[in-house]
């Protein structure tokens, strides 16, 4: 059984500690695994796991960077089990309700809060100590788990809801092989490949850190927080091949100016992915690493990680120019269909992108969330049809990713997304257009904007960082967009916060704007 026929991510490390075995499999800090020894301790704390939980089919386990997260996710892959990573640093009633809702019958402990803990065994889950030297009845590290078929979940991550509420998103392994074999393909990993582990675990990028990687003999390099704010440093001493980030990092590190020219010679693949890649930042990091290949993807959690890719000619000049600044996000892999769906339900060249195909995933953990978050359409002069919950919901629907898309030039460009649009004194508003204008202005590094107020008194507040003055932004935004677009005010930033998924945190940014100018 090769890398392209495993239908399991268990499988495809299996494969590489028979094919690899004397390749490094993971490095975190001073601490190196092969992939014998990677295989090896996962087994031992997967028997750990069944002897604690028997029967277990969805386990936890929290991301914090340690050797023991990543035997954790390899252990409960191998039991045949569901993993669902959770965030230590989240509240404890938000860690408390997800295990709640996803039903996880134990939790790998490793340097967390007690209180979590206590909360954690409250509503029944039970802990695993990785460290516990106690004996396991015929436990060793080739007893095997329960046999995986494709349809089964291999991950169960959850998202922000709109209700409030964090949905349940499962990932079978059928789409997340499929996706790790062709990124292996696509980008030349193997053997003396070294990939960043920038993403936490409870962040779908990190699928790709991980499994392509140990799909491929490859070795993962967990990054620490503080190797993150200096990608250059981190890039040359762990001498790194495949860099995977958001496109933020490029933004701080630049704002550090830890990103001079030729500051990565060496670099062979940068990948950025989970919000909108600018031309300006893509500039930077090409002049950083002169010889890299430059991608972006594009793809929600529920598509499995990445849907579409768009590789940067090597010579900027070459480069495409899109109506918002920012990188196309390409085309939609292949084996997959998409369409793009404008307000009246028709098929066009603007609109939300909906996608079908291997790596769609199968529904919501709570079937009631899958209403309205798919389509059917029949092509022609049909109009789709909004998914009501009644009825099997089945590969032939289309998922809904909310985003707005827009062919340019033949490839597909990321407008936003649509619960992004507003409203100002009756007009629509996208407010990443507006995003865009102020990325285009001189001074300006990144920006985000935030609606302040409801009708008739609603407003608009932008957030910006770079080195220019707010006044002058004002008054170069009149002369590219309406009145009613522009922002009343303008806040500077050192940085653009972040929420733990690596993201802008929009929330913050409006609690900031309702409590007035600085």
């Amino acid at each position: 059984m090769g890398v392209g026929t495993a239908v399991d991510l268990a499988g495809l490390v299996r494969r590489s500690v028979a094919d690899h075995p004397e390749a490094v499999a993971l490095e975190v800090g001073d601490q190196f695994l092969s992939y014998p020894e990677l295989w090896r301790r996962a087994g031992l704390l997967a028997a750990r796991i069944a002897a604690t939980a028997p029967g277990a089919t969805r386990v936890g386990l929290f991301s914090t960077r340690s050797v023991t997260s990543y035997l954790a996710y390899l252990a409960v892959l191998r039991l045949g089990a569901t993993v669902v990573p959770l965030h230590p640093g989240a509240p404890v009633t938000r860690n408390a309700g997800i295990a709640r809702r996803a039903g996880l019958a134990a939790v790998v402990v490793d340097e967390v809060d007690p209180a979590l803990l206590g909360a954690l065994a409250d509503v029944g889950v039970r802990l695993v100590h990785p460290d516990d030297d106690r004996p396991v009845a015929g436990g060793g590290p080739d007893d095997g788990g329960r046999t995986v078929t494709g349809d089964d979940v291999a991950y169960l991550l959850f998202t922000s809801g709109s209700t409030g509420v964090p949905k349940g998103v499962p990932v079978a392994h059928r789409s997340a092989a499929a996706y790790v074999q062709h990124v292996v393909r696509r980008y030349d990993i193997g053997v003396g490949s070294r990939l960043t582990q920038n993403f936490d675990l409870t962040f779908d990028p990190s699928v790709f850190d991980l499994f392509a990687a140990w799909s491929s003999g490859a070795t993962l390099v967990v990054a620490t927080a503080r190797e993150l704010l200096r990608p250059a440093t981190f890039v040359n001493e762990r001498r790194i091949t495949h860099w995977f980030s958001v496109p933020s990092q490029v933004s701080y590190a630049r704002r550090l100016r830890l990103l001079a020219p030729d500051a990565m010679p060496d670099l062979g693949w940068s990948i950025f992915i989970g919000e909108p890649f600018t031309r300006e930042q893509a500039a930077v990091w090409h002049a950083a690493a002169p010889r890299s290949v430059i991608e972006n993807v594009y793809g929600p959690t529920e598509l499995t990680v990445s849907c579409a890719e768009y590789r940067l000619p090597r010579s900027p000049a070459d480069w495409p120019t899109t109506s918002n600044a920012t990188v196309p996000i390409g085309l939609v892999l292949p084996e997959h269909d998409w369409i793009l769906v404008d307000r009246d339900g028709r098929a066009g060249r603007d609109g939300e992108l909906c996608v079908r195909g291997v790596q769609r995933f199968a529904g919501y953990l709570d079937p009631e969330e899958n209403t309205a978050r798919f389509l059917s359409f029949d092509g022609g002069d049909d109009r789709a049809r909004v998914y009501d919950g009644t009825g099997p919901l089945t590969p032939a629907h289309w998922y809904r990713t909310g985003d707005r898309v827009r062919v340019e030039n033949g490839h597909l460009v990321h407008l936003g997304r649509l619960d992004r649009q507003v409203k100002i004194r009756g007009y629509r508003v996208e407010l990443g257009e507006i995003e865009a204008a102020l990325r285009g202005l001189d001074g300006v590094i990144d920006a985000a904007v935030v609606l302040l107020g409801q009708a008739p008194a609603e407003s608009l507040v932008a957030f910006c960082t770079g080195d220019t003055e707010p006044a002058r932004v004002v008054t170069e935004l009149r002369g590219v967009l309406p009145p009613y677009m522009t922002p009343t005010r303008v806040e500077w930033l050192e940085a653009m916060p972040l929420n733990q998924n690596g993201k802008v945190d929009y929330l913050w940014l409006a609690s900031v704007a309702a409590d007035g100018p600085r």
